[in-house]
């Protein structure tokens, strides 16, 4: 069994916005396929270019797309009631982005797609993901970590 150290860099940004702006910054970068349906079609290609076109069509003009997401202030406000600030992580990320990271470094497929959370905290809303860049590093492949690099680039902070 081996067992690699790696050090994450961790981007976070807080704005002076309300939470309702910031997520729907987000949103109206990234892509909202019904996954099930995107995942059909993935199935049913036969080729790179098929799998390419249907990847390029629910791409956001960032070039992401939404996996899935998860409300844990939902899931907070149970207890305490309505007053909880309000927190959601964001799965994004693009399949041929992925493709060309996990085609350098295979465990880049662990770290691919990307977590983007966005909760509310007493200073302002926060915005706040692990680059892919920091997770690669360790894994010795310039290449991938350039591809990773270029992933900052696409984001603009809220």
């Amino acid at each position: 069994m081996a067992t690699r150290q790696i050090e994450i860099q961790r981007f976070s940004v807080t704005s002076s916005k309300s939470f309702e702006e910031v997520l729907a910054a987000v949103e109206a970068v990234v892509g909202h396929p019904d996954v099930n349906e995107f995942r059909r079609k993935l199935g049913s290609t036969k080729t790179y270019a098929a799998m390419e076109k249907i990847i390029r069509e629910v791409v956001g003009p960032s070039g992401f797309m939404e996996f899935i997401r998860f409300d844990h202030g939902e899931i907070l406000r149970k207890e305490p009631g309505e007053g909880t600030p309000r927190i959601v992580r964001l799965v994004i990320g693009n399949p041929l982005i992925m493709k060309q990271m996990v085609e350098h470094v295979p465990d880049a497929g662990s770290y691919a797609p990307v977590t983007i959370l966005i909760d509310e905290r007493s200073d302002g809303v926060h915005l706040s993901y692990d680059t892919m860049a920091s997770a690669l590093a360790p894994y010795g492949s310039p290449i991938a970590v350039k591809i990773a690099q270029d992933l900052m680039k696409r984001s603009k902070p809220c």
